[in-house]
């Protein structure tokens, strides 16, 4: 799954319907900004930040040999 926004309120307020989003996923928020991602089933997921704001998010997926 893709990085996708999340659509805040009039008032930038966070609403979020637990139903309709992934069981196991991260949500991000940087500068009045939020983006939610599912997380792989295995291995690692970065969020990389300069001067206190996020600059990339990075997975790394691996399996069991």
């Amino acid at each position: 799954m893709r990085l996708q926004d999340i659509e805040l309120t009039s008032t930038n307020r966070l609403q979020l319907d637990l139903m309709e989003i992934p069981s196991s996923c991260v949500i991000v928020i940087c500068d009045g900004k939020a983006k939610l991602r599912e997380l792989p089933p295995h291995g690692e997921y970065k969020i990389v930040t300069h001067q206190g704001k996020v600059k990339r998010m990075r997975r790394e997926e691996g399996e069991e040999f």
